[in-house]
């Protein structure tokens, strides 16, 4: 008696790849999408142009993503040119068991959380390593307004977290609205809706990156053994 081989292990391309893929099923025909920013979200628009013919084109979280879905042939609107997003499919830093989830290692934060506010539907793509009991080991990204930064990391000292001005090239990185981002490590946030609410109070913030007013409706995680679905209430 033969044993069977062991399933092949895949790389967090191929990952990234099958995922991206399988949130094809989530993309209604004749309507405009919202598309995130990412990695994982590059290999959904290259899955995209596939279908490019059945839907009438995208809303985008970013610059990058924005010239990748035009690269491709896939119309991209202004925000404001439309009132309703059906899905918003984007990818996520950490998500949890109820959809709650860290989202901005690609410095587009604000403007996920605001295409995603304008989606009838938050599909989350990832792979299996970004589900997580408890959110925080990712460092939190907040964009803040550039003159407020200093004082926004003292007082993310003082709940017991660590933060630091996000560099590029050794200078502070500029995000697509000109703003600053702070990472934070060292914080356990057990309670996500609590924790956008008040830090989205102090002055300075623009956003932060827990996505929890708006959380996954949808969560596809990419294994080795296929994708894996999770739904939330």
């Amino acid at each position: 008696m033969t044993s069977s081989a062991p399933a092949p292990v895949l790389t967090q391309d191929e990952l990234k790849a099958l995922v991206g893929r399988a949130a094809l099923d989530y993309v209604p025909k004749g309507e405009i999408i919202g598309v995130g920013t990412g990695s994982t979200v590059n290999k959904f628009i290259e899955a995209l142009a596939g279908i490019k013919d059945q839907i009438r084109g995208a809303v985008s979280s970013s610059v990058a993503s924005t010239e990748r879905l035009r690269a491709l042939g896939i119309e991209v609107f202004d925000s404001n040119a439309v009132d309703e997003l059906a899905v918003y499919i984007d990818g996520a830093d950490e998500i949890d068991g109820r959809g709650y989830m860290i989202k901005g290692g690609g410095a587009a934060l604000t403007r996920e959380k605001i295409v995603a506010a304008q989606s009838k539907r938050f599909v989350c793509i990832a792979d299996a390593s970004k589900l997580v009991n408890t959110l925080g080991a990712f460092p939190l990204p907040v964009e803040v307004v550039p003159m407020a930064a200093r004082r926004i990391m003292r007082q993310f000292s003082r709940l017991g977290g660590l933060a630091q001005v996000r560099e590029k090239d050794g200078t502070p990185l500029v995000t697509d609205n000109g703003q600053h981002i702070v990472d934070v490590t060292g914080l356990r946030i057990t309670d996500p809706l609590g924790f956008e609410n008040e830090v989205n109070r102090w002055p300075g913030v623009v956003e932060v990156g827990v996505f929890a007013h708006q959380r996954a409706s949808v969560c596809l995680l990419a294994t080795s053994s296929g994708v894996r679905t999770m739904t939330f209430g």
